[in-house]
């Protein structure tokens, strides 16, 4: 259930965003941390030999012309030593790239819907699905690929993510829209926020609108300023923005939202060559921090 505080913060960003329509977007904090340069040389040869492990799954690998994934952490400043929680990493496609980049001097943690959270019958048969296939690639005990990674369960209602301050980064890849949805959103950022240390990232990537859109929007793209909202509203400070994961060539007028590109492709076997020349769905890429 959508909280007071979001209600009285995202009309008046919304107003705004309309009214300036067509002006640039206001400039992010400058005071995004940057690791040192050993450090950032480090972490920048760890991650190569992350992607190219041949444990990836080669469809997942494919992506990666979509979804930067060296970019996009370099971007939100993760390196091989934080303790950093995935929001619901579905199939895993990051937990292939995160759990081995984290393995030696980091942790990382798959925070997964607790099935029992559910009511209806299918969610929980859905979420169940989902841990179980993520807890058998993890393996109940430490791996030569995965090192000693660990999962949480969560209600989205109430998200508990760990211990208070206990967490170097929270990310989450599309998932924003799902809480939307489902009247999550508030709580879920709320839950971000505590489980975080004071200065730490939260790294926002989600399919963007061209506009804002309203709450009942079911096309999967999500306005920026919504997220910002959501981020703001829980304690977050903006501090930066990128285009690495844009796409300039979605046009977000899809029969099926976001689900009708790659790599859903809900579409007509006919469009399959249009859709493929899209490619994923544009999206935004936000870097969030904590405040000390």
């Amino acid at each position: 259930m959508k909280r007071v505080l979001l209600a009285a913060l995202l009309p008046a960003l919304l107003a705004a965003c309309a009214a300036e329509n067509d002006a640039p977007p206001p400039a992010a904090d400058s005071e995004t941390p940057v690791p040192a340069p050993d450090v950032a040389v480090e972490a920048s040869s760890t991650l190569d030999t992350v992607l190219a492990g041949d444990w990836r799954t080669p469809e997942f690998a494919a992506r990666d012309e979509y979804r930067h994934p060296k970019e996009t952490l370099t971007f939100f400043g993760i390196t091989p030593d934080m303790t950093v929680i995935e929001i619901t990493p579905g199939g895993g496609w990051y937990t292939e790239i995160l759990a081995p980049y984290l393995r030696e001097n980091g942790t990382y943690v798959a925070a997964v819907v607790a099935p029992d959270s559910q009511d209806e019958e299918d969610s929980r048969t859905y979420y169940t699905r989902a841990r179980d296939g993520l807890r058998e690639r993890l393996g109940g005990e430490p791996t030569e690929v995965y090192g000693r990674a660990t999962m949480v369960e969560f209600d989205p209602a109430a998200p508990r993510f760990g211990d208070d301050a206990s967490a170097d980064a929270v990310l989450t890849f599309r998932n924003v829209h799902n809480w939307l949805g489902n009247g999550t959103a508030e709580a879920m950022f709320e839950g971000f926020f505590s489980v975080l240390k004071p200065g730490g990232v939260l790294g926002v990537v989600e399919h963007r609108a061209e506009k804002e859109l309203p709450a009942d929007d079911e096309s999967g793209y999500v306005g920026e300023q919504t997220v910002i909202a959501l981020a703001e509203g829980a304690g977050f400070r903006l501090v930066d923005r990128s285009e690495i994961n844009a796409n300039p060539q979605d046009t977000r007028d899809h029969p099926n939202g976001v689900w009708t590109l790659p790599p859903s492709n809900r579409h007509e076997e006919a469009d399959a060559e249009k859709y493929r020349t899209i490619g994923e769905s544009d999206r935004m890429t936000l870097r969030f921090v904590k405040p000390e």
